[in-house]
């Protein structure tokens, strides 16, 4: 008598015979389909126009370590390493900006691309280029790189250059710096106080036009220019203050020096008593001449001091500005990146083969099935069941 187990062996055994059995019994039928499908593959990959893909890396855009900024980070304490890190790596921040519709919208523009991909939607075609277009930062050096598949390579390649060309373009229209946001905040401080100053000094020249000579008090006029630089020295201050709470908090050193010098100087216009200026035994015509006159110098010191301040963000602003460098130019490429037509073909077999093998299973599953009166019965159940009309 046989053992159970040695009767399990040769139940697998010849489970594995049949199996095999089946394969063989339609190896034409597979070979047949993997031909067929491998040949079908080929002429379709070769039906496919070739792409050629341009690539330009840039380094990781950093800022300068001097300035207002490094200074304002420096004086933070234990964050102003964690701050430091976000001004110094802008990896991110250029590959959004990159990716931006604005630099999208330039190329197609530049390059027709509405007719190159065939498209009339701004949307469609910003897509279509985005398609065509890779753009990443390694995250361990954090070098950029910028990759455009196209058929043409020489429009690829001038596209992967002109991102390039935009994105320096842009960083010089964009604040993106704590120093760029200070140097636009007091540029359009300076503007408002240019037309401040344009309308004081017409209203004094009105005054003077109207009244003819007036008679000038030098004593008074003097005490009149003190009040008002340094009243302008407070409005100065104030200014100075609202742009730093771009950058700091009220905590910040720097910040709080200059909040005590407000304070100081607010006391000092509390004490000066401009109102000496102003005593009512002079005629009113040189009095309302000594306000206009007090007005013009305020607006000339306010003007004063917000040009150094300018002109000191300017300065910090090119000192963190960043610069943006190639490490590979984008050179037209001179062998496809695709169709990758070998591999199409090699995998187009494979699914081909191990489908038809499936197939030859499943066709020996059901002759094997029908063969058997009760499985044949469970076969007809399982395709009624399957109906949508009972």
């Amino acid at each position: 008598m046989v053992p159970p187990e040695h009767e399990e062996y040769e139940e697998d055994e010849i489970d594995l015979l049949a199996l095999g059995t089946t394969v063989f019994r339609g190896k034409r039928e597979i070979l047949r389909n993997s031909g067929i499908v491998a040949v079908g593959s080929l002429i379709l990959s070769l039906l496919v126009s070739n792409t050629y893909t341009a690539k330009t890396t840039i380094l990781p855009p950093e800022q300068g370590g001097g300035g207002t900024a490094a200074a304002m980070l420096a004086s933070l304490g234990p964050l102003a390493g964690g701050l430091a890190g976000g001004v110094k790596d802008k990896s991110a921040v250029f590959v959004a900006m990159l990716k931006s519709e604005r630099v999208e919208d330039d190329l197609i523009k530049r390059f027709g691309l509405a007719q190159v991909f065939d498209q009339k939607i701004p949307s469609k075609i910003r897509a279509a280029l985005e398609k065509k277009t890779s753009i990443t930062a390694d995250k361990k050096d954090g070098i950029i790189s910028i990759e455009v598949t196209l058929k043409d390579p020489v429009l690829a390649a001038k596209l992967a250059n002109a991102y390039v060309e935009d994105l320096n373009g842009l960083t010089k229209t964009l604040a993106i710096s704590e120093a760029s946001q200070r140097r636009l905040f007091f540029e359009n401080q300076l503007n408002l106080v240019k037309e401040k100053l344009g309308k004081s000094e017409f209203d004094l020249e009105q005054l003077q036009s109207k009244t003819g000579l007036i008679q000038v008090y030098p004593h008074e006029k003097e005490i009149a220019e003190a009040n008002a630089k340094l009243r302008a020295e407070i409005a100065a201050r104030e200014i100075q203050l609202s742009a730093m709470q771009v950058s700091v908090t009220e905590r910040n050193p720097e910040y709080q020096r200059i909040q005590n010098e407000l304070t100081s100087l607010k006391a000092q216009l509390r004490g000066a008593n401009p109102g000496e200026a102003m005593n009512s035994d002079k005629p009113g015509k040189s009095l309302d001449y000594i306000m206009r006159f007090r007005d013009v110098k305020f607006d000339e010191a306010v003007m004063e001091l917000l040009f150094k301040q300018y002109e000191a963000a300017k300065i910090d602003e090119a000192k963190d500005y960043p610069l943006i460098q190639v490490l590979d130019k984008a050179a037209v490429p001179d062998y496809k990146s695709g169709p990758k037509r070998a591999l199409i073909v090699i995998l187009s077999s494979m699914g081909a083969f191990f489908l038809s093998i499936l197939w030859v299973f499943i066709r020996a599953g059901l002759e094997k099935t029908k063969a058997d009166p009760e499985r044949a019965e469970r076969l007809v159940q399982f395709k009624n069941a399957l109906r949508w009309r009972t």
